[in-house]
């Protein structure tokens, strides 16, 4: 039997829950349902709620729990509750829709309602949704590596280059095996500047560390290395948000870190029951984020250096249309030489 809807006061916003014993992640038990996620999000909303205020966010959820139908939502309902607020986006395909806008611990505490496990922000703030204030770093392990390889990139190679070029990175737990660092920007680039700024930096740690670190679009070229997954920089593309949770069986949490923590962190000991304990007993790392609005003409700098070396772009994601400069989008086991011309366009049958 579904249990009795409850309305819970959050921040003096009535929102309505339902369905508290449903398991969510089965295999915790009692403390994996809807109310143990419910109330985690509860417990963790007012530090969300800094870091994702006015941040267009689109919502994985899993009404019936991990193990049911994941929806992945880009857009708010027609009919939702008064108390929320929207924003508009664009996707790469040119089409737009009203994307939930947080504003307030009840917009937290409404998704979690809707079975949302993971919150994925913006790299924006509304209404200018046009240009990134975050350029995001993605320590993707790929098969044959894991978070120790990633944490020790992140630590030895990342955090010096960042430090040489006088940006202040915050890093956090992906929730999985990764471990991503967000750089506060001016708002003063777009997409494309943002995230060839990103390629520019991923590279530099490429050639650091070749061995470890690769910037190839294309899984066959990657070997056991970690994956600089620069694209998340693109337009659409989204992270997990500091303190969401993840679809894990222990329901582990993307937990922001000082990088002294990050060192000898384990991802598996941030889960939705450790974390509020954990945060309420030290300061918060990410307290200043919202002070900085860091230059990336640094990196654009870089940009034009690699160019110089015949580096340009890289592809984007399948999904996008082509874009100017962009390499071909095909594998390169797959391409034949005579069919490409030099400025990478396919040559008619």
């Amino acid at each position: 039997m579904p249990s009795e809807a409850e309305v819970i006061d959050v921040d003096g916003v009535a929102v309505r829950f339902t369905n508290r014993d449903k398991p969510y992640f089965p295999a915790l038990g009692a403390k994996g349902t809807k109310g143990a996620l419910f109330d985690y999000y509860l417990a963790v909303a007012d530090r969300m709620v800094e870091l994702l205020r006015d941040r267009p966010v689109h919502l994985q959820r899993f009404p019936d729990g991990i193990e049911g139908e994941e929806i992945y939502q880009k857009r708010v309902p027609q009919k939702h509750p008064d108390y929320l607020q929207t924003c508009t986006v664009t996707f790469p395909s040119g089409r737009t829709a009203d994307a939930l806008k947080i504003t307030h611990p009840a917009a937290i505490a409404w998704a979690a309602q809707m079975g949302s496990v993971t919150l994925h922000p913006w790299q924006v703030r509304c209404p200018d949704t046009e240009h990134p204030d975050e350029l995001r770093i993605d320590l993707d392990p790929q098969p044959g590596t894991g978070f120790v390889q990633a944490r020790e990139v992140a630590v030895e190679v990342l955090k010096p280059l960042l430090d040489e070029l006088g940006l202040v990175g915050y890093p956090k737990t992906s929730g999985g095996r990764g471990v991503h660092v967000f750089l506060r920007i001016a708002t003063d680039w777009d997409f494309i500047a943002v995230r060839r700024a990103g390629i520019a930096l991923a590279r530099e740690v490429e050639r650091r560390a070749p061995q470890a670190v690769t910037t190839s679009w294309w899984k066959e070229e990657r070997g056991q290395r970690l994956f600089i997954d620069y694209n998340q920089n693109a337009r659409d593309r989204t992270f997990a948000s500091a303190y969401s949770a993840r679809k894990t069986p222990i329901a582990t949490v993307s937990t922001p870190l000082t990088w002294e923590e990050l060192r000898d962190a384990d991802p598996d000991d941030y889960t939705i029951a450790t974390v509020p304990e954990f945060i309420a007993g030290r300061p918060d790392p990410w307290a200043g984020i919202d002070d900085d609005s860091q230059s990336i003409e640094l990196l654009l700098d870089m940009v034009k250096a690699d160019e110089e070396r015949g580096l340009g772009d890289l592809p984007y994601p399948p999904s996008y249309p082509k874009m100017p400069g962009e390499p071909p989008r095909v594998q390169p086991s797959k391409k034949v030489a005579e069919n490409w011309d030099a400025e990478g366009n396919r040559i008619a049958d």
